[in-house]
């Protein structure tokens, strides 16, 4: 498998974590980024993954990210863009704020970090490199109650195309966009039945999808800028 490390933003809770577990299994050396340290975590490290605390919310934690990375390693094998925020839309007079936050950590972390480390993508020693950007359904569709979200993972999507133009034919640029993949720890079994009726396979799948997606697109080496949808036939409803 691969000397150098697959970085993965928001590795240290559900897909993120979920990722990064198998790609462990996979052989693969990981770096992951959290904003918030988890108990999950040291089960990451006692495997040997090395962890770097995040803020995406402003471009000043960025840019000290991208550094303390640097730091870190002098190569990657891939990015996986994880890190997100699934906020809803605010009324009140932090809206902006809001907008603001959710644009950083969906839109701009992603573009500055494929910007500033993309020599240490080029620096792999590897057949085939990769940027995958983890977006959402809803970037198509909109959303009513969380439309800044919506608008940034539309952003981030469009990002996908750019990037892959501009990387090509060295490093290939892609996208996942799920719909509901799995539960959280909140979602009681009427919430789970409502999600299931939207979408044709009128299921949850879990994780395992995503991982089987994220491994598609670092095996395949004749496919960028595309955004793979994971979403139970949403679209046929």
């Amino acid at each position: 498998m691969s000397v150098s490390p697959i970085l993965i933003t928001g590795g240290a809770q559900r897909l993120g974590r979920y990722c990064a577990e198998r790609l462990l299994d996979d052989g693969h050396p990981l770096i992951v980024s959290y904003r918030r340290d988890r108990n999950e975590l040291e089960a990451l490290r006692r495997r040997g993954v090395v962890t770097l605390q995040a803020d995406f919310a402003s471009e000043a934690g960025i840019l000290d990210f991208i550094a303390r990375l640097k730091a870190e390693t002098s190569s990657l094998r891939a990015i996986v863009h994880n890190a997100g925020d699934w906020a809803p839309d605010s009324l009140g007079n932090d809206a902006g704020s809001n907008f603001e936050r959710l644009f950083r950590v969906h839109m701009q972390a992603p573009y500055l970090i494929n910007l500033h480390c993309r020599e240490l993508l080029e620096a792999a020693g590897e057949p085939q490199r990769d940027i995958i950007h983890i977006t959402d359904h809803v970037a198509l569709r909109g959303s009513r109650k969380h439309a800044a979200y919506a608008a940034t993972k539309a952003g981030l999507d469009n990002l996908t195309l750019s990037f892959a133009a501009m990387y090509a034919p060295t490093i290939q640029v892609n996208a996942i966009a799920p719909a509901l993949i799995m539960l959280g720890e909140d979602d009681d079994e009427a919430y789970a039945e409502e999600a299931k009726a939207k979408s044709a396979m009128e299921m949850i799948p879990g994780p395992g999808v995503i991982y089987q997606s994220l491994r598609y697109l670092l095996d395949n080496r004749y496919v960028t800028g595309m955004t793979l949808p994971v979403d139970g036939g949403r679209h046929l409803g």
